[in-house]
């Protein structure tokens, strides 16, 4: 009672003090707040230090705090040694029994703590709903190279944004929207990186395939976000999947269509070895050194574009299963093999003679497996029915029949030829009916020229070629289809002027070799044909060929070199998945008449001086209407 009438008297004189926000305090003023179980041996060295001993029992936590009043004056050394320790609780709910114990405030808003001084009503509270002993548990010092202080003056602790910038995989994980096109979503990667010692945290992996599922998309999305004759550029309602005010990732932007380069380099080295090695052409006296050098420059073409394109197998699969399953892109995986046979085909004689046959059942099997699965979707009623995906670039599909049937004739074999001979003849012939009748449904078939269209050239001009090695001479039916490509070549040569304001691409190397071909039949020809019509025609196709590859080896390297957009972001692999919702159109229609697609198809087309008007007039929808 005596006790308790002093503190009270202590408090009516005592002035009333707003405690600070903040307040440093040394560990020993806190009863119970870090102790260790050699206790004992750290009060002695505290007591020979000048310092208070810390009490462990709760009893005496109230009296270790009314004691610590007659200590405030004195000085207190705020490094006890060179470790820092912390006390953190193992749960919530200790974090909360211990703020009730020893966070000292009333409930009145008056403090307990007055400069150091407890306040002795509130001491009385506190000791009357004193709670339950809890168990405590102790931090272990952690050792440092010097003190916190002496750290921060020292500058040894970086900024957070230095050390982040010094860390590119930091930068590089902050953005996830690219893990969903990795290989399995990511985990490839981590395994390589666990396998090199630096395991990513879990945690991260959580968070990376909550969303790495993608779903395949259909036909009709691309040709509802894509548009252009490559159905590579974005429409203005569509958004994408990735960021499109970055650049991304090498690997990501590198198209399955770097293949055409490997086309037109590779078709120029056969047409450089026809020229040095046909009678008709002697009078030019080509020497057989260019064609060595160009096939040189195309197998180190191919191996470098098959070594990243497989890197991109690797660590992005996804990405190419999307070029894949795109209607134009998928055209473009006969496009390695192609080059294979060229490559194959344009082989100089100081390097080989006679290739092994083995080679050419290597070379066609994976041709035959996608001939099976292309196929077989055109044939069907499906959504990639040849009805609806048939665009030009469907002739590299064609192609790979007739270039192989000319590598096996030229090897001499007989029945492989004639085999895929005539499986690049029936479906050329469909092709080519339903590229021309131009149907509603072909959404692919750009409204203009586009040097795509020079692929109507490639399978005529191959196939006579191989014809005539098959046959053993240029006769009527070798000639039937030279004439073809012929004429093709010529319909599309009087119009040059459509084909200019396109937008350069890889893609454009697909469309040389066509021109290449149709010069090396020409030179074939003019062996059977010799006049000067015959030969001035193989002189002048052959250097409109090499004229081409030659401005488009110019463009490609300004491109790669000065203005570095040789490889923009692909548009075409990361559509969403689903369209985004567009506003209300100016007019009011009942949603979802079909007034309103015909409706904006009529001002689409009609804004372009009439033309097409009646390709956007449809037959009304047979769907009967939801109630």
């Amino acid at each position: 009672m005596e006790h308790n009438e002093i503190l009270s008297s202590t408090k009516q004189d005592s002035p009333e003090v707003i405690p600070s926000l903040i307040k440093f305090i040394a560990s020993n003023e806190v009863a119970g707040f870090d102790s260790m179980e050699d206790i004992c041996s750290l009060n002695n060295q505290y007591q020979m230090n000048g310092f208070q001993p810390v009490s462990l029992s709760s009893e005496e936590t109230e009296a270790a705090a009314i004691l610590s009043q007659n200590h405030v004056s004195r000085p207190i050394k705020s490094h006890l040694a060179s470790a820092i320790s912390i006390s953190m609780p193992s749960s919530p709910l200790e974090v909360h029994l211990q703020n009730t114990k020893r966070v000292l405030f009333s409930d009145h808003g008056e403090t307990m703590f007055s400069n150091g001084i407890l306040d002795s009503s509130a001491a009385c509270k506190t000791a009357s709903t004193e709670l339950p002993r809890q168990a405590k548990f102790h931090s272990q010092p952690m050792p440092t190279g010097s003190t916190y202080p002496e750290a921060i003056v020292g500058d040894k602790f970086p900024n957070q944004s230095e050390s982040q910038a010094r860390n590119p995989r930091i930068e590089r994980l902050k953005d996830k929207r690219f893990d969903s096109f990795k290989t399995w979503s990511g985990k490839l990667e981590r395994q390589l990186s666990n396998l090199r010692g630096k395991p990513q945290e879990s945690e991260l992996e959580n968070n990376t395939t909550q969303n790495s599922e993608m779903e395949i998309l259909p036909v009709d999305r691309y040709f509802d976000a894509l548009e252009g004759p490559e159905l590579d550029t974005l429409k203005a309602s569509e958004e994408l999947v990735l960021p499109e005010d970055k650049k991304w990732p090498f690997l990501l932007r590198y198209p399955i269509s770097s293949f055409g380069i490997c086309l037109g380099m590779s078709s120029q080295a056969i047409m450089w070895k026809t020229l040095a090695t046909s009678p008709s052409m002697n009078f030019l006296h080509v020497s057989s050194n260019v064609n060595f050098s160009l096939w040189c420059i195309s197998a180190a073409l191919i191996a470098i574009v098959s070594f990243i394109y497989l890197l991109k197998v690797i660590f992005y699969f996804e990405a190419v299963r999307r070029e894949y399953y795109h209607p134009i892109r998928v055209n473009f995986f006969f496009a390695p093999w192609i080059a294979f046979l060229f490559l194959a085909l344009g082989v100089p004689p100081s390097v080989a003679e006679h290739l092994p046959p083995a080679l050419w059942y290597i070379l066609m099997t994976p041709v035959f497996c996608f001939e099976l699965k292309i196929y077989g979707q055109w044939m069907s009623g499906g959504q990639r029915r040849l009805s609806k995906v048939a665009n030009p670039s469907n002739h590299l599909s064609i192609v790979g029949n007739f270039v192989g049937a000319l590598l096996g004739a030229s090897m001499g074999l007989k029945e492989g030829p004639i085999f895929f001979f005539a499986i690049g003849l029936a479906h050329y012939i469909v092709l080519f009916v339903t590229l021309y009748q131009r149907l509603p449904t072909n959404a692919t078939l750009p409204k203009e020229l586009h040097p795509v269209f020079f692929l109507f050239v490639a399978a005529p001009s191959v196939a006579s070629m191989a014809w005539t090695k098959i046959q053993g001479s240029f006769d009527y039916g070798s000639r039937i289809a030279y004439f073809i490509a012929l004429f093709l070549y010529f319909s599309l040569a009087v119009r040059v002027n459509f084909f200019r304001g396109f937008r350069f691409s890889l893609a454009w190397w697909a469309y040389t070799f066509p021109m290449t071909g149709a010069a090396i039949a020409t030179i074939r020809y003019s062996n059977e044909v010799t006049n000067i019509v015959t030969r001035s025609l193989s002189v002048t196709l052959s250097a409109i060929a090499i004229l081409t590859v030659t401005a488009l080896l110019i463009t490609t390297i300004l491109h790669a070199f000065v203005l570095q957009d040789l490889f923009p972001n692909d548009i075409a692999i990361a559509i969403s998945e689903r369209r985004r919702k567009t506003s209300k159109k100016w007019y009011h229609l009942r949603t979802g008449s079909s007034d309103t697609k015909e409706i904006e198809n009529f001002l689409k087309f009609g804004s372009s001086d009439n033309k097409d008007i009646e390709a956007s007039l449809k037959p009304p929808s047979c769907k009967p209407e939801e109630v």
